[in-house]
């Protein structure tokens, strides 16, 4: 039973991501974006991403969702907070085992105080909606390519995006975002 589960969400989530990725192209664009990735690339890393995630989730010894999972032409980024470094450890064991994984970048932190609250984690769950918020809102930023994690305050931004310009316009963004003590940045520009 837990296999059909994990199966179902795979395909759900698979057939989302096609369905987004595919009503996102225009004519114009539909074979190759501005980074030279093609529409397939961008599948196959969806894919990619799908599979990372449903292994971290099924693994009762990580916690995946305290995880985050970007993915570039094979290279995935695995950012965000855990307790200790066995979990690090082990979700990159996990994320080099997926097939069509080329690269892993480890950008996860350890958390700095274990002794986090449920009052804390939703103050840093308002925190994480607000910098997404305010990334949806600037037309400069990329929103859809950064993931943001947030534990005490301290705000994680991850993802591959086109360009340094975008970088500094969503770390400045973040950072004076109420809520966020400090911004980690652990963007890339895609290759």
């Amino acid at each position: 039973m837990n296999v059909d589960y994990r199966l179902l969400v795979l395909i759900v989530s698979v057939t989302g991501v096609l369905s987004f990725t595919g009503c996102n192209k225009t004519q114009e664009n539909a074979s190759k974006s501005a980074t030279g990735t093609t529409v397939g690339t961008e599948i196959d890393d969806s894919i990619i991403t799908t599979k990372v995630k449903s292994k971290l989730l099924a693994d009762p010894d990580i916690k995946g969702f305290d995880l985050k999972v970007e993915t570039h032409k094979g290279d995935v980024q695995l950012s965000g907070f855990v307790g200790n470094q066995a979990q690090i450890d082990h979700a990159i064991m996990i994320t080099q085992s997926v097939e069509g994984v080329k690269n892993v970048d480890n950008r996860v932190n350890l958390k700095k105080d274990s002794s986090t609250t449920v009052g804390i984690k939703v103050d840093d769950s308002i925190v994480t909606s607000k910098v997404k918020s305010s990334f949806l809102a600037d037309p400069d930023i990329k929103s859809f390519d950064i993931a943001v994690v947030t534990h005490n305050g301290e705000v994680q931004l991850n993802g591959f995006v086109d360009n340094q310009t975008q970088i500094d316009r969503a770390i400045d963004v973040a950072r004076r975002t109420e809520g966020v003590h400090n911004v980690i940045n652990e963007l890339r520009i895609k290759k």
